[in-house]
């Protein structure tokens, strides 16, 4: 009874790694490693000492993480998302229109759109990347020379795919862009449910904002 109730556990966790898909982007609720990531509401993205990692602000609103590596840059923006997915389809063709040179291709997370920008007065080389999951459209824009040189897109590419996309329960509209919270919000929220007298303001993980 015992060696086949073992056994049993063994074939569950045997299924349950055998589900869990190799690399993300992945949705909260599907299988992934619980490695170490910032937790920022909508998003969890992997804290990395090669990149300076800041917050996307617009008025008061965070909308997104940006990951710094030199003169490169990758811009993450959770969406959210019909059900029946296709969002990305409908986004490419609105980027396209904004792209000086709009180039179509299959890229490593599927369908996506280079081109340039002009941003500051200057000509910017970008790569936009759309990977859709249940119910959400996590935008990822590489911007700068790892937009077209493939060896410095590589720690770009890799950071993503260790992110987390936390969608929620909550009615959105689509293409709203899913909440998130500054790193040390949610502690500073439990430490005053928990321990009133206590400063809720601990230092968070180094994230400046850009507004």
């Amino acid at each position: 009874m015992f060696r086949r109730r073992r056994r049993e556990q063994t074939q569950e966790a045997s299924a349950e790694a055998a589900e869990m898909r190799a690399s993300g982007p992945w949705d909260s609720d599907e299988p992934h490693p619980a490695t170490e990531r910032i937790d920022l509401g909508g998003l969890r993205v992997p804290p990395s000492s090669d990149f300076e990692l800041r917050l996307a602000v617009m008025g008061d609103q965070l909308v997104g993480v940006i990951a710094i590596q030199g003169d490169s840059s990758l811009q993450l923006q959770a969406l959210a998302a019909p059900k029946s997915g296709g969002l990305w389809e409908e986004v490419r063709t609105k980027v396209a229109g904004q792209l000086t040179s709009a180039e179509h291709s299959d890229g490593p997370f599927g369908p996506e759109i280079a081109g340039r920008v002009q941003s500051d007065g200057q000509t910017r080389d970008t790569r936009h990347i759309g990977v859709e999951g249940p119910r959400w459209l996590l935008m990822a824009v590489v911007s700068g020379p790892a937009a077209t040189d493939a060896s410095l897109a590589e720690p770009f590419e890799a950071y993503l795919r260790d992110v987390v996309v936390v969608r929620g329960q909550e009615p959105m509209a689509k293409e709203e862009t899913i909440p998130l919270r500054r790193p040390n919000e949610r502690a500073a929220q439990q430490a005053e449910e928990e321990e009133p007298g206590l400063d809720p303001f601990t230092r968070g993980p180094e994230i400046s904002e850009i507004r």
